[in-house]
């Protein structure tokens, strides 16, 4: 990972472009700790050059800081007989029930010097998710209410959990292709239904 972000050379870039990273299914761990030293580098530069991770996930549990243990509709026997770690973050947002399936969207992005505010970058994120969807021909909507879900059908496809340090965005937005739907039952079954694009399409959905 170190010797990677060394190819990158990021200091020695002026470009105002966005770099996309395309990992595939990489840990949680790594995902966080390629974020947070993409978060240094940017937030030490001057230009607008930012970077967009796009990866999946092994099944896990992630709680930000509107969550609670409590959402999650399993013991820690269970949890553990399905493998499925638990980790707190700093993000914005509630519980999340991550694995593949689900494309999890990292933007790591200079917001004060692209001229945007914090509701403004998060209106990005929502307005970014609806257009994804427009153009599969789902509809959804994004509602703020319920810690940043999108719905579709009275039902979840996706979430926005981002977080801002030194003015550099990090974390971001999680939107569910085609996941196993029985695994999101782990959390909070009985608050809401949670659906998929390739459920909505009803067709395979990469």
């Amino acid at each position: 990972m170190t010797s990677t972000i060394r190819d990158w050379a990021l200091t020695s870039r002026t470009s105002t472009s966005l770099e996309v990273w395309l990992l595939g299914t990489v840990d949680f761990e790594s995902a966080v700790f390629l974020q947070e030293r993409l978060v240094y580098e940017i937030a030490g530069r001057t230009d607008r050059l930012g970077g967009l991770i796009l990866c999946e996930h092994p099944p896990l549990i992630t709680i930000g800081r509107e969550g609670s243990r409590s959402d999650i509709a399993a013991d820690p026997g269970e949890l553990a007989a399905r493998l499925v770690d638990v980790h707190w973050t700093s993000r914005g947002g509630g519980t999340i029930v991550h694995g593949p399936g689900q494309l999890a969207i990292y933007p790591i992005l200079p917001l004060q010097r692209l001229g945007l505010g914090l509701v403004d970058y998060r209106r990005v994120l929502g307005d970014t998710i609806t257009d994804v969807c427009r153009d599969l021909h789902v509809h959804t909507c994004w509602d703020e209410r319920r810690r940043g879900e999108f719905r579709c059908r009275n039902a979840t496809l996706g979430t926005i959990g981002a977080a801002v340090k030194r003015w550099v965005s990090y974390h971001g937005m999680f939107l569910n292709v085609s996941p196993d739907l029985h695994l999101t039952r782990i959390v909070s079954p009985a608050r809401h239904r949670v659906t998929s694009l390739a459920a909505q399409r009803i067709r395979p959905t990469s």
